[in-house]
């Protein structure tokens, strides 16, 4: 994890770069189907739903939550992304879910900095990452 400086400038940018976006999906993607059919089944899907701890930490703090309550949250986000309803997650459905959630969350932010602490491997991360390759190399241009 690192903390870094993030905006919704640098989110937009980074989903409108199509080689460096498709990319991390597919990555991610292949990461997640564990069994390499092609497909996201909801035990696939639910290791990472659960690795984001989105609803079980409060600023950072351990927060106990039903567990019926927590399932319902997991169904729900899985069939976010099942557009199709099928039961399964394919490529083009992970990649169309994860935009509207990137567009999301560059809309919430705006065009202010923020600080953020980043997992490694995250879209956003990789944004930054992105961004600051960017910028080196228009410095050394």
């Amino acid at each position: 994890m690192s903390v870094e400086l993030l905006d919704g400038g640098i989110i937009l940018s980074f989903i409108e770069d199509d080689e460096a976006f498709t990319g991390s999906v597919e990555n991610r993607f292949a990461y997640l189907d564990t069994n390499h059919d092609g497909l996201l089944s909801y035990p696939e899907m639910l290791k990472e739903l659960q690795s984001l701890r989105m609803i079980e930490t409060h600023f950072g703090i351990d927060v106990k939550l039903d567990p019926e309550e927590l399932a319902h949250v997991y169904d729900s986000l899985f069939l976010q992304f099942d557009r199709d309803s099928n039961g399964s997650i394919d490529l083009e459905e992970f990649k169309a879910e994860t935009k509207r959630m990137m567009v999301g969350m560059a809309n919430d932010l705006g065009f202010l900095p923020v600080q953020m602490i980043l997992d490694e491997d995250s879209f956003l991360k990789k944004a930054v990452d992105r961004e600051f390759m960017k910028l080196q190399s228009d410095v050394s241009t």
